[in-house]
């Protein structure tokens, strides 16, 4: 719980490294979450309205959690927070 309120925290400071669009969850996108994860740890992704037609960005970040295999900090309106251990 306080490492999540900690990283909270620190995700207020940052910009949305990867935007995904109207492609969704495409190999190419799961390739470029993960390869940052791997750089920096915690990053934040903004999930744009092309993206989420018919689908619920609580959703949608699960299934991106799951495919890169991190967790979600935080959802805050449609920009995810990513932490990989």
């Amino acid at each position: 719980m306080k490492e999540t309120l900690m990283l909270r925290s620190k995700a207020k400071t940052l910009e949305p490294i990867v935007r995904i669009g109207k492609s969704g969850l495409s190999n190419s996108i799961i390739g470029e979450v993960n390869k940052n994860l791997a750089k920096r740890k915690l990053i934040k992704i903004k999930l744009l309205k092309s993206s989420l037609e018919g689908k619920e960005k609580g959703l949608m970040a699960r299934e991106l959690s799951e495919k890169t295999d991190s967790e979600i900090i935080e959802i805050v309106g449609n920009t995810v927070v990513l932490h990989k251990k």
